[in-house]
Formats: C-alpha cells, structure tokens, sequence
C-alpha cells in the first residue's frame, strides 16, 4: 500500500509499518480511535470514515484542527515555509539565529505555522518540550533545511491529510487524558493505541511511566472495543518487562524493525516491535522476519563505511 506521510515529523513514527499494522485491523462498522495520535500517520492511512483522535500534546490537536478548520491551508503552509526557510538560510551561525528565534516565538505564541517548522528543523526529527511546556530541541543546523522540494514534499502532505480530515463532524479531535478518550468507545469501534515506549527514549509531552503503562492496561481491558496497541517486544540486549507483565494475557504478534529513537546510537538498532489485540489474528505469522534482511544489510552497511559506530554501540 501506498502510504499517506503527515506533515508533522517524530522520532518513532510508524510510517513503515503501516501495511503491517493494517493488515491485523478487522473490519468494523464503528469508528477508528486513536488516544495517542502522534503524527497521525497510522489514523491517516486507516482507511475509516469516522475517527476520534486525540493526544495529550496539544500543539498537534491544535495544528490538525487549523487544518480542519482552513485556517491552514497547504498553500499558507508554502508560503509560510518559503518565507522562514529564506530567512533561516541566510541568518547568522548557519542559521541558528533564526531557528533560535522562532523557537522563543513559538514558546511565547505557540503559533501552529512555527510548530511545524520547529519540528522539520529541530535536531534529529525530536519532539521535547520543557518543564513549563516549552520546546527545547536543539537546531539540526541544516541552513537550507527548507530547500523548494522539502516545501513541496510537506504541501503535498498538508493537502493530502486535509481531504481527509475535511468533515468536522466524523473526524473529531481532543486533547485528553488516554482514559477518558477510550472510555469513549462502543463494540463496533476499534481503538489503536501507540503509547511512548516504557523503558526506551521517551520523546513524549508529558513523559510516560510503569503506572501510565497499568492504567492503560486497566483501561483497555475494560474496554467492549476491539483494541490494536503497538509497543517492543524485547532488543538485543533485553525483555520489554511490560509484555510479561500486562501484555502477554492477549493475542501478540511480532516483527523485526529497524528505526532511529533518540539521539544516542545505541538506541539504533533492530528492536521487535509487537502489535497486542484481544480480538483472534490467526491469518498472521506470530513472528514476521520478512523484513529484517533489508534491516540488517542497512546496519552492516553502516558499520562497514563507519566503523566508529560499530565500536561506540559496543561500548
């Protein structure tokens, strides 16, 4: 499947796995429920009519509702990009004024335009605020970050995701608590929940604990929903704790990926991600190693022209 990208860049978006998470989705007649929205990736590309899409950040609520409402279009989104990324290339310290300066604007303003410049041009594709809800990432310190063809990748984005998100009525978006958004589901809606990872980088508004994990574990268990919810299985080093101790008490399967979380390169590495349900997945391999040769030869790549990585994860 051709998968739809959001405008909105994290770490851990789930982009390429996607077609995976698709095909254990069963079908329903309900609504598509999405407590821990992110960049809206998985929703997006969903394929339901009605959603109820929240997340606790609410400079992502309020970015899809400007877009909902018209207020941003992919057209204001150019020019807005065209105009910050002109200022951005020639300012002082390789652009880092100017990234500095939109940054303070934005912790003063919280402008949704300024939000997603913020997250195309912060340090390696992070989303972290401060105590006090402020960003902090630093500069990626790519002066031409917003070149013609990057302003068009992210236009084509905002467009395609605006059609989708067009009628208010069956798309509707809330910055709740997790809780309160499942205690939202009928038996004919399907709930997926992507929740910050316990025990790995957290890049998360609020951060994410083992009590956030049970309360989501109560919650979901409750729940009269078919639920989907994405988390890690185990990595080269350890167990996911939580698997065996919430988890494991529903159907899982699992598959190898290979993605970037957080700024240390020890973190980079093949992890096996694990899609939990309570609904029957038999028509699916309980491991799935299809992907993990491409994985592999990527990694063995990188070692073999930088070998300082290999000896730094190592150590």
């Amino acid at each position: 499947m051709k998968v739809i990208i959001p405008p909105i860049k994290s770490q851990g978006i789930k982009s390429k796995l996607v077609p995976w998470i698709m095909q254990i989705v069963p079908k329903t007649n309900g609504r598509w429920i999405e407590p821990f929205l992110g960049t809206g990736v998985v929703a997006f590309n969903s394929g339901y009519k009605e959603a109820i899409l929240n997340d606790i950040n609410p400079h992502i609520i309020n970015f899809y509702k400007n877009v909902q409402d018209k207020k941003i279009t992919a057209e204001s989104i150019k020019e807005y990009l065209e105009k910050e990324g002109a200022l951005l290339k020639k300012a002082e310290n390789n652009g880092y004024d100017h990234y500095l300066k939109v940054r303070t604007r934005f912790n003063a303003e919280f402008s949704p335009y300024d939000f997603i410049f913020l997250s195309r041009a912060g340090f390696n594709g992070m989303m972290r605020f401060g105590g006090k809800g402020n960003w902090n990432i630093p500069f990626c310190k790519k002066p031409d970050r917003f070149a013609q063809a990057y302003v068009t990748k992210i236009y084509n984005q905002v467009l395609a995701v605006s059609k989708i998100i067009e009628p208010k009525l069956k798309w509707v978006f809330y910055n709740k608590s997790f809780a309160d958004i499942i205690l939202l589901a009928t038996k004919d809606d399907i709930i997926y929940c992507d929740p910050p990872y316990y025990g790995r980088y957290v890049d998360y508004y609020n951060g994410w604990t083992e009590q956030d994990e049970e309360q989501l574990f109560q919650s979901l268990s409750k729940t009269k929903a078919k639920f989907i919810l994405s988390t890690w299985h185990h990595n080269d080093w350890r167990e996911n704790d939580m698997v065996k101790k919430y988890w494991n008490k529903f159907n899982i399967v699992t598959r190898d990926h290979f993605y970037h979380a957080g700024g240390n390169i020890k973190n980079r590495r093949t992890i096996v991600e694990a899609l939990v349900c309570n609904f029957k997945i038999d028509h699916i391999k309980q491991h799935n190693h299809e992907f993990v040769e491409t994985d592999r030869k990527i990694q063995n790549l990188c070692f073999h022209l930088f070998p300082f990585v290999k000896e730094r994860v190592r150590n």
